[in-house]
């Protein structure tokens, strides 16, 4: 099971550090109806990095990823194809990074956010944990490369659980922080989501290098073996 879990955890760790959620579900947290939108956020978060990378794994593991060559292969060429995507990516990130001193620019979608309803912020969370490209890419990563490392169905599943409890941390922190907070968690979530924005190219540029790296160091031996 140590082995599962490890095999799963780096690509919780990309997943999670996604500053652009983050900045969403803290302006949701600033709304009028905070106290719902925000747990919200949160549930629709689960769903998405749960759904994609067990479903990844279930049909990754149907076709005997961890036995079967021509499967493996499959995976591999398909973590190679993502790691070559993941660093062209982060070459435009850092080239988009704002200049010293000037203000980086949010989609222009986060405008509208204080006034989301609960469903609006579930389906938005939908959207950026199970549809946005890089997050889309590292769950489904870690359900493949499950499957392939052939663990027993209960190591599986704990260590998709565990996947999606690490790849939820940042989002569920602010959430419940802001709960249980009070004012000190509203001024400390206004300056967190202030430093996010201002480093989020730099942030999103160095994990899509390292992870576009050992992507393809992973898929790399598999096929000359």
């Amino acid at each position: 099971m140590v082995e599962s879990i490890a095999e799963v955890l780096p690509y919780a760790v990309g997943v999670a550090i996604s500053p652009v959620p983050v900045i969403a579900v803290i302006l949701m947290l600033f709304s009028a109806r905070a106290k719902a939108n925000g747990p919200m956020f949160l549930a629709g978060w689960v769903v998405a990095a749960g759904a994609v990378s067990a479903i990844t794994y279930v049909l990754a593991d149907a076709g005997d990823a961890a036995t079967d060559t021509t499967t493996a292969d499959t995976i591999s060429w398909g973590q190679i194809v993502i790691g070559v995507f993941l660093l062209l990516v982060a070459a435009r990130q850092w080239r988009r990074r704002p200049a010293p001193g000037t203000d980086a620019e949010m989609p222009k979608w986060m405008a509208g956010i204080d006034s989301f309803s609960p469903f609006k912020s579930f389906a938005l969370a939908l959207v950026l944990a199970g549809v946005n490209p890089k997050n889309l890419l590292l769950s489904a990563g870690a359900g493949a490369a499950l499957a392939q490392l052939g663990p027993a169905t209960s190591d599986a599943v704990v260590s998709l659980i565990v996947y999606v409890l690490l790849a939820s941390i940042t989002i569920a922190g602010p959430v419940i922080y802001y709960l249980l907070g009070g004012d000190a968690a509203k001024r400390a979530l206004d300056e967190l989501k202030a430093w996010l924005a201002a480093h989020n190219a730099a942030v999103m540029a160095t994990l899509f290098v390292v992870f576009g790296v050992k992507l393809i160091a992973e898929g790399l031996p598999v096929l000359g073996s």
